[in-house]
């Protein structure tokens, strides 16, 4: 399917919150092309639009929680996948509460009910992330790799090392996610809980109008009053939980996702990631680069010139805290032809200069820095620990720690692959253009 899909029809759901035990209730709606899956909290005296997407989420212990100024939409993750599994690009969530409902734990009541309602496909093409090159999430024990693939799908292989547990142990499960299998191997997979950890939970008042029979705890021989849906039903329910999480990213995935031993956290890290690919997969396709600023745009903001323009691109931004900017070292340098001219390496003070030149990019994307130059007033743990040569890329990267209308605070460094190769501590001074 390679175009937008939304539901037919409106549909209602209610339940109780996994974690609050509140009351809520949820109404899916039919929502026009492009304006994504979206939250509505209809509790509040002025209704609040939470779209799913990486940039509103915030950290929670279990649990994907998605937050707009000071209201939040708690335990996304099954909803989600629900959505995601059945190839719905663009809904309007309307919900009564801070958290969705948790019905059995599982993402099956979400699944059913929005199946039944129907779908309708739309006029316009469907964006995919495609995964392209190897990422990779280390974090600890924990680590996801997602992969280019060959099929025009999502597939996922989980390894859940329980070995410690012997009511869990070790499970693997591997897949291709689409409508039929998700249906018939997933939606029904339930979260679950280590018995010690129910009790710490309900100890501080979460999840106390839970009881086994109506979520999964397991203690050393497996369930608790309760039996298994699946022998591997725990590493099932760690691919629903990535399925939801992932929808933050922004748009159906295309590759191949290895997990071992992971979990909400490192799911985020993984969508935050492959949220920076979207971007810039449609930068390209617009203008032909993937760069934030091509070499046209930073000529126009930096009054460098040749042979003193030292950024090539700017591959990310956030404005007001980072940067990261390349510049591509090629034996035609001038400076190459004095040092040196038998051993050729990059003066260290124009690799400091790079740096301070990628801040003035920084700078540049605040309304009330426009038309101002980052002019260095001071530079402090100025280390040069590498040679920089001749096929070497220098990445650039320059992090706020203080901006005031008149002074500008970075630290900064280099690096050449997994090497740094230079930092430095810069203070500058942000004048206008036409007082230099």
């Amino acid at each position: 399917m390679n175009l937008q899909q939304t539901i037919e029809n409106e549909v209602k759901l209610s339940g109780k919150g996994l974690f609050t035990g509140q009351d809520v209730k949820i109404t899916f709606k039919p929502a026009p092309e492009n304006s994504g899956i979206v939250f509505l909290r209809t509790d509040l005296e002025i209704p609040l639009r939470i779209p799913a997407n990486i940039k509103n989420l915030i950290e929670r212990g279990r649990r994907t929680a998605l937050k707009k100024g000071a209201e939040t939409i708690e335990t996304t993750e099954h909803c989600l996948a629900a959505v995601s599994a059945l190839g719905i690009d663009n809904v309007i969530i309307e919900i009564n509460a801070s958290e969705l409902p948790g019905f059995d734990g599982s993402s099956l009541e979400y699944f059913r009910t929005l199946k039944k309602t129907g779908l309708k496909v739309q006029n316009e093409p469907r964006t995919k992330i495609e995964i392209t090159e190897p990422i990779a999430i280390l974090d600890g024990e924990s680590s996801i790799y997602a992969l280019p693939s060959k099929d025009d799908c999502l597939s996922v292989t989980f390894d859940m090392d329980y070995t410690a547990h012997t009511g869990i142990g070790r499970q693997l499960y591997t897949c291709q996610v689409s409508t039929d299998s998700y249906e018939r191997n997933l939606a029904s997979a339930r979260t679950f809980l280590l018995e010690a950890e129910a009790m710490q939970l309900q100890a501080h008042g979460i999840g106390t109008h839970l009881s086994p029979r109506e979520i999964l705890v397991i203690n050393s021989e497996g369930p608790i009053k309760n039996s298994f849906r699946f022998e591997n039903e725990c590493v099932r329910h760690k691919v629903v939980d990535l399925i939801g999480d992932l929808v933050l990213a922004g748009a159906p995935i295309v590759g191949k996702v290895v997990c071992y031993k992971s979990g909400h956290k490192q799911n985020h890290m993984l969508a935050e990631k492959l949220f920076e690919l979207l971007g810039k997969q449609q930068r390209k396709q617009k203008s032909g680069t993937d760069a934030l600023l091509d070499i046209k745009r930073i000529q126009r903001i930096l009054p460098h010139k040749y042979p003193f323009l030292l950024v090539d691109r700017v591959i990310e931004i956030e404005p007001n805290k980072r940067i990261v900017g390349l510049k591509n070292v090629t034996f035609n340098e001038q400076f190459f032809q004095g040092h040196f001219p038998g051993t050729p390496i990059m003066p260290g003070v124009l690799i400091v200069e790079a740096l301070a030149q990628v801040s003035g990019l920084l700078f540049s994307q605040t309304l009330e820095n426009t038309g101002k130059l980052a002019v260095i007033v001071s530079m402090d743990e100025v280390r040069i620990r590498k040679s920089v040569v001749p096929g070497d890329q220098l990445r650039l990267i320059s992090e706020v720690v203080k901006v005031k209308s008149r002074m500008g605070h970075c630290k900064c460094h280099a690096e050449v692959g997994n090497d740094v190769v230079a930092e430095a501590d810069i203070k500058f001074m942000l004048v206008d253009d036409e007082q230099v």
